[in-house]
């Protein structure tokens, strides 16, 4: 992968470009702060950018922010040295998808660009499948409304305001035998999916504009009480947590999205 390395000390940077470099990596530009990075990203479309928290002037969160990931289709990885425990959930749901904690162990950079590797693999494949489905039958016209009382079997929505989380999940469900009837960027968007369809399953994210995914889960509830709800998330909190199970939810999966974890929660919960 192409790398990028942003970080204001710089020690800090020649390790982390010789642990790059040493899985076989490319790192392609540092940077001692945030001047100039923006624009470097998009011009030169690197695979992933190490990103310090801490760095003069902008932050890395704000940073983050600016850089528009998914469009840029970069992943980052938040290094900070701050104890503050909802930081890595706060990056997560900014885009961030990995996160070292200083100081670090080799073994740990190894692994979160591993990781990375990974999703993107999995994301490239599933870019080349698109989002093909047939509504469930409308009702005769001048009926009443009915709540839905099946599902279709080994489906899902996904639900999330993130290009990249949609696609990374598409090709993990898709990996799975699990066809994605119809994906959706906001949570009333998302009910009218649920509606049209009525999956086995739907991903729902919890933090989007407007209507957020533990607003949605009534109601999409109500609109397919049999299909099987999952929250993401990069904050597993306890109200959320709380809020998610009382409004019908099964769990969650916590951002960044690890595949491994995803696959093995989803073959539990609809028994593949």
């Amino acid at each position: 992968m192409k790398i990028v390395v942003v970080d204001d000390n710089e020690s800090m940077r020649k390790v982390l470009r010789a642990v790059c470099e040493g899985e076989g990596h490319q790192v392609i530009a540092e940077f001692g702060d945030g001047t100039g990075l923006l624009d470097y990203v998009k011009k030169q479309r690197p695979d992933v950018v190490c990103l310090d928290f801490e760095l003069p002037g902008k932050n890395g969160l704000e940073l983050l922010v600016q850089m528009d990931a998914a469009a840029n289709q970069v992943d980052v990885v938040m290094i900070t040295g701050s104890e503050d425990p909802e930081l890595k959930g706060h990056a997560a749901d900014l885009g961030a998808t990995g996160f070292i904690q200083k100081p670090f162990e080799q073994a740990q950079v190894i692994d979160e660009l591993r990781e990375i590797a990974k999703t993107r693999a999995i994301a490239a494949r599933a870019a080349a499948i698109p989002v093909v489905a047939e509504p469930t039958p409308a009702a005769p016209a001048g009926s009443a409304p009915q709540v839905a009382t099946g599902v279709v079997p080994r489906s899902a929505v996904i639900v999330d305001d993130s290009g990249s989380i949609r696609l990374l999940l598409k090709g993990i469900l898709g990996e799975l035998g699990i066809k994605v009837l119809g994906v959706a960027a906001s949570g009333r968007e998302g009910i009218e999916v649920v509606q049209k369809f009525r999956p086995a399953l739907v991903c729902l994210d919890v933090d989007m504009p407007g209507m957020t995914g533990v607003e949605a889960l009534p109601q999409i509830r109500a609109a397919s009480p049999q299909t099987k709800v999952v929250m993401i998330t990069g904050n597993a909190g306890r109200p959320i947590v709380e809020a998610s199970v009382a409004g019908g939810a099964k769990g969650y999966f916590l951002k960044p999205i690890r595949p491994a974890r995803v696959e093995e929660f989803i073959k539990k919960l609809l028994q593949l």
